[in-house]
């Protein structure tokens, strides 16, 4: 049987120093690796705040774009509202103007007749006074006939000369309008 060989108190004694640092190693091995587990824990920790946060400001940011979105179309549709309002309200108007230059157009043929229609009343007045003065110059001569009286008298006043009649007759004179008409009843604008 082999024997045993005794270590010496040196021997003992280093060894027990090379223990006692290795344990220290260990030990402070020990405690680095429980700070870094700490720090990556923590960074963990910090990084999922972060992505929370992250993600709620991505859905806080989508449902404001929803929102400007749903905003955007109602203004859409209000202007488009305005649009086809604005564009009945033209073609009303281009429909009023259509009649006032209509009517324009027929003032102006007015004001361009308007001296012959005043001729046309002077004549016209003329002829009524002096069918009155006729007509009761013939009332203040019984021996006058009737029928004759009443062949005189036509439309609106207006003395009837029909050409049937035996007392009907058309001269030159008749025919032309006397020069000084104008000058007698003038014109009005």
């Amino acid at each position: 049987m082999r024997r045993m060989s005794v270590l010496s108190p040196v021997q003992i004694k280093e060894a027990n120093a090379h223990l006692a640092a290795v344990h220290r190693r260990v030990t402070e091995l020990e405690r680095r690796l429980e700070a870094a587990e700490r720090t990556v824990r923590e960074q963990a920790e910090r990084l999922m705040g972060k992505d929370r946060e992250l993600q709620a400001a991505i859905r806080e940011l989508s449902l404001r774009k929803e929102r400007e979105m749903v905003d955007v179309q109602e203004k859409l549709q209000d202007c488009e509202g305005t649009v086809q309002r604005l564009q009945m309200v033209m073609k009303e108007k281009d429909s009023v103007i259509a009649q006032l230059r209509h009517r324009s157009q027929l003032l102006d043929k007015i004001t361009r007749s308007r001296p012959l229609l005043d001729n046309l009343l002077s004549y016209m007045a003329e002829a009524e006074r002096s069918q009155s003065v006729h007509i009761s110059h013939l009332d203040s001569h019984p021996a006058f006939p009737d029928h004759h009286a009443h062949s005189l008298v036509g439309i609106n006043g207006l003395m009837n000369t029909c050409p049937n009649d035996r007392n009907f007759s058309v001269s030159e004179d008749d025919m032309e309008e006397p020069a000084q008409d104008d000058a007698i009843f003038g014109t009005t604008v």
